[in-house]
């Protein structure tokens, strides 16, 4: 039984920290070398990031929870792991519900205002909220390779 849900397990984290890291270090970066407009290419982005933070707060949530049943099991190597998930889970809480609708909200102003968020006023915090952004994303796909490395021990 604790060996087919330390497969689960594994299965389930190598999906998502692959796919996460696909979308933030493969498809969006082609986004905007294939899309002739930013703007567009930035809107198509900040959707398939809000869809993984939400995601990631999901599934780090529900792999916390296995951690934690196989960890009451006897299997120590998930104390660390549950660490690692809880560093996850607080990026994705960050991007999820602070940093994502804020920016959102600044978008949205500007376009009131009849102008991309870059022209307007914003533009300095938008900035520095996408470099925040971009920051917790470097953490959490960091450690998701910790997590998935760690996984693959024998």
């Amino acid at each position: 039984m604790y060996f087919t849900s330390q497969r689960i397990f594994t299965l389930i984290a190598g999906l998502w920290v692959g796919g996460f890291i696909t979308v933030g270090f493969v498809v969006v970066p082609i986004l905007f070398s294939a899309l002739g407009d930013r703007q567009v290419a930035g809107m198509v982005a900040a959707s398939l990031f809000k869809i993984e933070a939400n995601l990631s707060v999901g599934l780090s949530v529900v792999l916390m929870i296995l951690a934690n049943y196989l960890v009451r099991a006897g299997l120590n190597q998930y104390r660390i792991i549950r660490w690692v998930l809880l560093g996850i889970l607080a990026c994705a809480i960050c991007a999820a519900f602070i940093l994502i609708p804020w920016m959102s909200s600044l978008k949205d102003q500007a376009m009131m205002a009849g102008m991309y968020v870059m022209e307007s006023s914003w533009a300095s915090l938008f900035t520095r909220l996408h470099q925040v952004s971009s920051g917790l994303y470097a953490i959490q796909s960091l450690l998701g390779i910790f997590l998935v490395w760690h996984l693959s021990k024998k």
